[in-house]
């Protein structure tokens, strides 16, 4: 049995445009081979757009690093479609087109999961910028465009600071200092139960926790409680995923969601060494065969 990791031209090894996160592809493909090798299943990371593969000589398609769908977002939802009608995709369309635009968070939020306070600006001008200050009553602010991924196009302003032009769709929010200090929290989920926790930390310099901004992470053995919290974003998605990874900030006693990732996360394999036993026995059982 054959199953692809869904990846991009930007992450696949040998790549002439490869990202410099993309050895964060090496390292899931590396936990993922052997494991999904012992439940009998041959794993293969393909690029989502090679018009070569014919998709249903695979049993599974798991959306891995397709990190370059937000610049051809309709494109790729697309072509989401057409594998999902050949074979088993994971997680679903229906899922990733939701999840793929930022307002997803605002159904959440209606559903009970607390947000970090959201201002949405579908058309940005200077005017609007510079309002976003004296309506969170805050000097410190973070811009990110509602189609996005990895802190890409994500501006952090100051106020009187100049404001850059912003084409896209954004969301704003108040800076956070938390994100400093206690750093962000990751929590993976594969098929709903809790595989590994971490926290993720910026370089000095930096806000952004990213690997390509020099982010480093850090094992989390997490209290109940927060375990709790994160649990019960998963009750607000319309469905269950294959994987999510719920990220969150503390702010005061409480943690606040900052996203769900349940397109094409890293799931930091190094702090969780059961993730690629844990997926592939859930790949294996979807399949069921």
């Amino acid at each position: 049995m054959k199953a692809v990791y869904l990846s991009s031209n930007v992450t696949l090894p040998g790549s002439p445009d490869r990202r410099s996160d993309a050895f964060e592809h090496d390292h899931m493909m590396d936990a993922l081979r052997p494991a999904f090798a012992d439940e009998g299943i041959e794993l293969v990371d393909l690029a989502w757009d090679d018009e070569t593969v014919d998709w249903a000589d695979y049993a599974a398609v798991i959306i891995g690093t397709a990190w370059d769908y937000w610049d051809r977002h309709e494109e790729f939802l697309t072509k989401l479609e057409e594998i999902a009608a050949v074979t088993r995709l994971a997680n679903s369309p229906e899922l990733v087109r939701w999840n793929s635009h930022k307002k997803y968070l605002r159904d959440m939020e209606a559903r009970g999961a607390q947000l970090i306070p959201t201002l949405w600006i579908d058309e940005m001008t200077n005017e609007k910028a510079r309002a976003a200050f004296d309506h969170f009553q805050s000097d410190d602010l973070v811009f990110k465009r509602q189609v996005s991924a990895g802190a890409d196009g994500q501006i952090r302003l100051k106020r009187g600071e100049a404001i850059p032009v912003m084409p896209h769709a954004m969301m704003v929010q108040p800076f956070l200092k938390a994100i400093l200090e206690e750093g962000e929290f990751s929590f993976i989920f594969i098929n709903g139960e809790l595989s590994h926790a971490l926290s993720k930390h910026a370089a000095a310099g930096d806000y952004r926790i990213q690997s390509t901004y020099g982010g480093t992470e850090r094992i989390l053995d997490p209290s109940a409680e927060d375990i709790a919290a994160a649990t019960a974003i998963l009750s607000t998605l319309p469905s269950q995923p294959l994987y999510a990874r719920v990220d969150m900030l503390r702010s005061g006693e409480n943690l606040f969601l900052m996203e769900v990732e349940l397109i094409e996360p890293f799931l930091y394999p190094h702090q969780g060494p059961d993730l690629g036993p844990r997926l592939a026995k859930a790949v294996r059982q979807r399949v069921g065969h």
